[in-house]
């Protein structure tokens, strides 16, 4: 019975040998230069998109800045939530990489998302209770991130360094 689990070593490595050729083959293969290239393309173009908002709001509109900029956050928020309820986001993530995931648009796409996948199992524990399962830790980290620089700065303020 030991023989028969103890195999040649030219036939273990023959089977080492193939499995690192299957690796290679179904690995796939990215360009760094192209995929960053994709990413600055589409990074780009969500905030020349954004952009254009702006200026039109306080341009031809005739809106302050930071009612502009409010509207420019609510406008790029419901896109990046309405193309992710058409399953298109998905498709510029993976074209993109990195690129679509601008803060604004990447985290409403990441609300959305939880949104849809768990709606199956109910408004209250599907949707509800899941919703912020990415975006949660992102909403605290900023929060404590927020508070404990505000806490530097006001500490900062009465010893007279800011």
């Amino acid at each position: 019975m030991a023989q028969n689990n103890q195999q040649p070593r030219t036939e273990q490595e023959k089977k080492e040998q193939d499995y690192r050729q299957h690796v290679e083959q179904i690995t796939p293969t990215y360009s760094l230069p192209l995929q960053m290239l994709k990413a600055f393309v589409m990074g780009g173009l969500i905030c020349l998109l954004g952009q254009f908002i702006l200026n039109y709001a306080t341009q031809r509109m005739g809106m302050d800045k930071e009612t502009a900029a409010a509207w420019c956050s609510m406008l790029l928020v419901l896109t990046s939530v309405v193309l992710t309820g058409f399953n298109i986001y998905q498709k510029l993530v993976r074209w993109s990489g990195g690129g679509a995931l601008v803060p604004i648009t990447g985290f409403a796409n990441s609300v959305a998302s939880a949104a849809i996948e768990y709606q199956k199992e109910g408004q209250v524990f599907g949707i509800g209770c899941k919703i912020f399962t990415i975006a949660g830790p992102v909403i605290l980290f900023g929060i404590v991130t927020s508070w404990a620089l505000g806490l530097i700065y006001w500490v900062g303020t009465l010893i007279g360094m800011v």
